[in-house]
């Protein structure tokens, strides 16, 4: 099965678990540790997975952490604190707050196995943020959820990317939070905004109080009819599929169709490839080339010096790299975090490039 199709089938399991777990120490067998094993980290591994992991504290001695993933150097690269499950996290931040601070590792993670909180130092270094920039519910759990997962799988996980990953996270989510409210009550100072915009006269206080609720209700309406557009657009796309039971005639998509649905996948390949390459850029620049039959990431615009080139075949992605013979290794890509599995191998021929 794939990365997200174990995902699911555990938080179904977790669905039945979760009635039943009374205890930290169920939560921890149960359902943690079975959760980093689905992530790739070998939890009966001392070397790697290290259970009661020892943070001293100023003159407090013997602290431990619940657990502590760590590097073939034995740095912590994570943290974990563990709680039973069903129990509320918000107040026990300031318990992994302690060790984050004492101990080399920039992620920490706070879960009760069914959420998961992730923290990092963002804002300042070796200070664990108040407010995590990541927050799982395995319980509701989206698709934009499994991706950011994949980032910490044992294969993938690499700790600069993640940490800049982290940094959008964080304000993409505050954005939200921060729109989400105004939309639900808009404060005096979003609603002047949007007046300044659309209003000639003097904006008196009264003008503003007198538009706050057209502003809510412009944007719940707003709101509505995007969703009604989108539900619209899902029904035509139903009635497009033909019955089993009658045939139709059906327009198929071209090859060029097809490759134009694609291009998001494509960009987000290239953004990942010059987020893992970075380091090894120089004060060189990555491109594309983008044609009918092939997307090309190159250095500085050249073709001769190519990183990685992309080419559809019956609706399937293949990524294909350049060898050390001037032949080229073809991979067939599922989606596009795929990319994270060959970092290593794109740091090396991106540094080949430079010469």
């Amino acid at each position: 099965m794939s990365f997200s199709e174990d995902i699911i089938a555990f938080t179904n399991r977790l669905k039945t678990l979760k009635t039943r777990i009374q205890t930290e120490e169920a939560t921890k067998t149960s359902m943690i540790m079975p959760f980093f094993q689905l992530l790739g980290y070998d939890v009966f591994n001392p070397m790697e997975f290290v259970p009661e992991y020892t943070a001293d504290i100023g003159i407090k001695k013997g602290e431990k952490v619940d657990y502590a993933i760590l590097d073939k150097k034995q740095n912590p690269l994570m943290l974990i604190e563990a709680k039973c499950c069903g129990e509320n996290l918000n107040k026990h931040g300031s318990q992994l707050f302690r060790y984050f601070t004492v101990t080399a590792a920039k992620i920490g993670i706070l879960t009760n196995g069914t959420t998961y909180q992730f923290y990092s130092d963002l804002e300042a270094q070796n200070k664990m943020d108040k407010k995590p920039f990541l927050v799982i519910n395995l319980l509701s759990i989206k698709e934009n959820n499994i991706l950011e997962l994949q980032r910490f799988t044992k294969s993938a996980f690499d700790v600069n990317t993640v940490i800049a990953k982290a940094a959008e996270l964080k304000y993409n989510n505050q954005v939200k939070q921060f729109l989400s409210k105004q939309f639900m009550e808009p404060d005096e100072t979003f609603v002047t905004y949007i007046v300044s915009n659309i209003y000639q006269g003097r904006k008196t206080q009264r003008v503003i109080d007198d538009f706050k609720p057209i502003v809510k209700n412009a944007v719940v309406q707003l709101i509505n009819d995007k969703t009604s557009e989108r539900l619209q657009s899902a029904l035509k796309n139903n009635d497009a599929v033909p019955s089993p039971r009658k045939k139709q005639n059906v327009k198929t998509e071209s090859p060029k169709d097809e490759k134009s649905l694609l291009l998001n996948e494509k960009m987000e390949i290239f953004y990942i490839i010059k987020s893992l390459v970075y380091d090894s850029l120089d004060k060189h620049k990555l491109t594309y080339k983008d044609n009918e039959s092939l997307f090309e990431i190159m250095l500085d615009g050249n073709n001769n010096k190519w990183i990685c080139r992309l080419n559809l075949e019956e609706g399937i992605i293949y990524m294909n790299l350049p060898s050390s013979d001037k032949s080229y290794t073809k991979r067939k890509m599922k989606s596009p975090e795929d990319i994270y599995f060959y970092k290593n191998q794109m740091c090396e021929i991106t540094k080949n490039n430079l010469t």
